[in-house]
């Protein structure tokens, strides 16, 4: 038994582009039947979507057969929360609302373990480590710990240069959604200000030799950041493709 190979870190630090789905239902179920889908990543959201460590553990163990990657989104970069999210097997953390490099330096060092961090070790009773069952994990889980950051104010875009040049960082998650609020524009993620702030963004990320990240649902906006050089894109959600479909399909019958 080895450390599990983290697909999605090393494909990004390859430089190809990985196209994923936001997986925001918390079920076990629809989790896995998104993973039969063949995406690169699943986003698993305990942002915006009800989930607790024990829907995030069943989530994750329902994809674990598939090649899909996961990834969690957690409601905010608190080391014992991290610590606790660590054990249960995630290996990709994407964090929200990061605006500072100082931030960045915290979550790093709350991904590994001393004396590189300050990742609590538990690993007798931890899923990640089957249970003590993988030889040396202690000395070789942070190689494979993948940490994405989400900037998504106004003065995250202000300290981008700084949070991108933290070592540990391996990608940054532009956030249109809440960017577009911090600016003025709430709901309104396509406007001319909005885009060129993130278009920015991604070259200020490229720039830094970092993965560039961003979500978007129309097909000309992923063709864009695709060329612009986004490595991770997340192209649909869960819960916005059964509204959709139970919408057309109600429509056939009104």
């Amino acid at each position: 038994m080895d450390v599990p190979i983290n697909h999605f870190k090393r494909a990004i630090k390859a430089g190809q582009v990985q196209f994923g789905l936001w997986v925001a239902l918390a079920d076990p179920g629809c989790a896995e039947l998104c993973a039969g889908a063949g995406f690169d990543w699943l986003l698993l959201d305990a942002e915006h979507g009800p989930n607790d460590l024990r829907t995030l553990l069943a989530q994750l163990q329902a994809v674990a057969p598939y090649s899909s990657q996961p990834i969690v989104r957690l409601h905010v970069g608190d080391t014992h929360l991290i610590k606790q999210v660590l054990e249960l097997g995630t290996q990709s953390l994407l964090i929200p609302m990061v605006e500072t490099a100082e931030q960045a330096v915290s979550l790093v060092a709350a991904m590994q373990y001393p004396p590189a961090g300050v990742r609590g070790v538990g690993s007798v009773l931890a899923r990640s480590s089957r249970w003590n069952r993988i030889p040396n994990y202690l000395k070789r889980a942070g190689e494979e710990m993948c940490l994405l950051v989400q900037i998504e104010t106004r003065r995250g875009v202000e300290n981008l240069r700084d949070i991108a040049a933290v070592p540990g960082v391996d990608g940054i998650f532009i956030g249109p959604a809440d960017l577009s609020a911090s600016m003025g524009h709430i709901g309104e993620m396509n406007h001319p200000d909005v885009l060129a702030t993130i278009d920015r963004c991604i070259a200020a990320v490229r720039g830094a030799g970092k993965a560039p990240g961003i979500l978007a649902f129309e097909d000309k906006l992923i063709r864009h950041y695709r060329q612009l050089g986004c490595l991770f894109i997340a192209v649909g959600a869960d819960s916005i493709l059964l509204s959709q479909a139970a919408d057309r399909l109600a429509a056939k019958f009104e």
